[in-house]
């Protein structure tokens, strides 16, 4: 399986294979239509208080949110996190769609990292 990234403002394409918005909230501006998204797995996105520390926080604080992303992804996600790898499972192409602006550093490269080893 090839795990990609994409922004939500970035044109939908073939090659993402099956689309999966991330995010807990709906990108601003953006149609259903337009986004093309398959599954919408809010449950595995950052919750509402780490979302807005994430957002507040610079760029040198990444690992600090990422670590506590994890744990989330660990604990009180967890569930929903097995739920989206049994929906992926055998799907050649998954493409993780988000909305932040900032492509290096944010919860979908985290989720990335979480879901490539329970993918293999």
């Amino acid at each position: 399986m090839e795990l990609r990234r994409k922004r939500a403002y970035d044109s939908a394409s073939a090659e993402d294979g099956f689309r999966v918005l991330v995010d807990r909230l709906w990108p601003r501006g953006v149609s259903k239509e337009r986004a093309a998204i398959d599954l919408w797995a809010k449950d595995v996105a950052p919750s509402t208080p780490l979302r807005r520390d994430w957002h507040a926080a610079p760029d040198t604080d990444f690992e600090v949110n990422a670590d506590r992303y994890r744990a989330q992804l660990a604990d009180e996600s967890a569930p929903a996190l097995q739920a989206l790898v049994d929906e992926l499972r055998g799907r050649p192409v998954v493409t993780l769609v988000y909305a932040v602006a900032n492509t290096e550093h944010n919860h979908a490269v985290v989720l990335e990292g979480v879901l490539k080893p329970l993918l293999d």
